[in-house]
């Protein structure tokens, strides 16, 4: 439960990232470094986050559902 917590918290700010360069976006016309620092966050968080899945499962803390598409 811990595991998903902490995933579901770094997606958040990886959305509210993403909401902050869209806001510096409208606001000043791409004419900003906010934009491109929250973008750089983004980039960053969202790395963190898929090394940080691959980890997990690697270590057995994150295991798949099992569900598999029809064929």
């Amino acid at each position: 439960m811990l595991a998903k917590t902490i995933i579901l918290v770094i997606f958040l700010f990886i959305l509210i990232n993403l909401g902050k360069a869209l806001f510096s976006l409208v606001r000043q016309r791409g004419q900003t470094t906010q934009m491109v620092k929250s973008l750089t966050w983004r980039i960053g968080l969202s790395i963190g986050l898929f090394i940080l899945l691959m980890l997990g499962f690697a270590f057995g803390i994150i295991q798949p559902h099992g569900i598999v598409p029809p064929h």
